[in-house]
């Protein structure tokens, strides 16, 4: 499924996440890990998948990745949320605190990101894992890179 836009009308970073949740589109890591988008507002973005044993590692338990990767795409989603039209962002930096341990029992997990400030060439984020209780189970701090991209390489061009 591609978005298709009028000539000349470039949308923002929260009308690209719209058109996205709108056309049911995915992203490649979300569909290899099972979690997605599900909630976009300006500066605050919601992602929920359910962990099972296709993300444990040798322990028995969810894989710290997995906790991690939907927490990074809180805060760097939450980011593009922000962004006007031919903006773009990367992670420099991910901190990530591990509160409670994940199993496929958890249920479904919530990761919500939001924007703690914003500027021209750098942002700060941050992001709360909740498992199907409501239970906090990690946290995430993040700082980005925001950079002007070509059209070409916009969100959901990516994506098609």
């Amino acid at each position: 499924m591609t978005i298709d836009y009028a000539e000349g009308s470039a949308p923002d970073g929260l009308a690209q996440l719209q058109a996205m949740l709108a056309g049911g589109l995915k992203a490649p890591i979300g569909k290899t890990l099972g979690f997605e988008l599900v909630e976009a507002e300006r500066g605050r973005v919601v992602f929920e998948g359910k962990p099972d044993r296709s993300v444990y590692n040798p322990l028995g338990a969810v894989h710290g990745g997995y906790a991690a990767t939907p927490l990074d795409s809180a805060c760097g989603i939450a980011t593009h949320s922000t962004l006007g039209a031919g903006r773009g962002h990367t992670t420099l930096e991910l901190k990530v605190s591990y509160l409670r341990g994940l199993t496929e029992d958890s249920g479904t997990v919530r990761a919500t990101g939001r924007v703690l400030t914003s500027g021209r060439r750098v942002a700060f984020a941050e992001a709360e894992l909740h498992d199907g209780q409501g239970r906090l189970c990690a946290t995430a701090t993040s700082t980005l890179l925001v950079f002007d991209v070509e059209p070409a390489k916009s969100a959901a061009a990516l994506l098609t």
